[in-house]
């Protein structure tokens, strides 16, 4: 089992940079860059590329929306090459809120966009000659409002470091799941319960599988939650740090019946959480919302008490199938929680 980290930070990301060299000497693995609406990914990879040596890099993630797929093509071959063949591309969808709201593009058929551009990614590193006849028809006319068509096919211009990059995809609705995990080298499923979630998403990772090309190798599941080892109530009472997350994803991220994180926690049993968590969160009583989240859930999607604790946490995502464990240091020595961990893994 790798060990990973997302880079967390408020403001200003150079200050939260500064940690990961030592937390690649400590033992990570890997390092993922959100971006959502704050600071494009691909800036900080890049820098992160700069300031260390081993660390895989991944973008955690970028939506499938807002560039094109051969902008995309184009940002992971250049970051492998930077970092030395260290890149990780990771996509989703994101959702209308960020892709319309913020983007201004429609959010349209994300099933066949995400798949649309694994396809031109992979066909691009291998520097084919990228023909596009999916989504977008082409080569389009004047009567579609373009000035000229498509003219002669293109390959990258420049050699990529490799020809394969691994590319995992950010899913949680049935379908979703189901392609990535058909086509996709990885899979990141966030707010995830080790022992719901095969009740949720089995069916669709075994008809995906079902699918899915033996060149590809198994699927890797990358997910996790907060760490803190430690006894007594203080340690415990961190795990209260996790509620702002959960109640952002399952009550404000979407409009009601627009929420993919709220309907994930319908699914494993929170039904009535949810709806209370949504109701509130979307009419300004953050707080009240928060308060609401279930500590059993918590519990089992976090890293919080005693080692031996922990340790039994752990081996419940690795039952799960997890194969990268992305945890998040709420201790004073994140190195020094990451290095513990990883000895336990080794």
């Amino acid at each position: 089992m790798k060990l990973s980290t997302t880079l967390m930070y408020s403001g200003n990301p150079r200050e939260a940079a500064d940690q990961v060299s030592r937390l690649e000497q400590a033992g990570l693995d890997t390092i993922w860059v959100p971006e959502a609406y704050g600071f494009d990914a691909p800036t900080l990879m890049g820098y992160l590329a700069a300031r260390t040596e081993t660390i895989e890099i991944g973008s955690g993630i970028m939506n499938v929306y807002s560039r094109t797929p051969g902008a995309l093509l184009q940002t992971a071959a250049g970051l492998d090459n930077v970092s030395g063949g260290r890149a990780i591309l990771g996509l989703g969808t994101s959702g209308p809120q960020v892709i319309e709201g913020f983007h201004g593009v429609p959010y349209a058929k994300p099933l066949a966009r995400t798949a649309e551009v694994i396809d031109i990614v992979r066909r691009g590193l291998k520097r084919e000659k990228l023909e596009n006849d999916g989504l977008i028809k082409l080569p389009l006319t004047k009567e579609d409002g373009a000035v000229t068509g498509l003219g002669k096919p293109l390959k990258i211009l420049t050699h990529p470091e490799r020809d394969v990059i691994p590319i995992y995809i950010a899913s949680l609705g049935l379908k979703s799941v189901e392609q990535t995990a058909a086509i996709a080298d990885g899979w990141i499923p966030m707010l995830f319960h080790p022992e719901k979630a095969g009740l949720v998403w089995g069916d669709a990772l075994a008809a995906g599988k079902a699918k899915r090309s033996a060149d590809l190798g198994p699927l890797e599941i990358n997910t996790g939650g907060m760490v803190a080892i430690g006894e007594g109530a203080e340690t415990k009472a961190l795990l209260d740090l996790a509620r702002p997350l959960f109640a952002l994803y399952v009550g404000g991220m979407g409009a009601k019946g627009k929420n993919f994180y709220n309907d994930v926690a319908c699914a494993y049993g929170y039904e009535k959480e949810a709806t209370e968590i949504q109701d509130l969160y979307l009419s300004g009583k953050k707080k009240e919302a928060e308060a609401l989240v279930p500590t059993d859930w918590l519990e089992a999607g976090n890293f919080v008490g005693p080692a031996s604790y922990v340790r039994e946490r752990i081996e419940a995502f690795r039952a799960a199938g997890v194969t990268n464990l992305s945890l998040t240091p709420v201790t004073d020595d994140p190195a020094g929680t990451i290095a513990q961990v990883k000895e336990w893994l080794s």
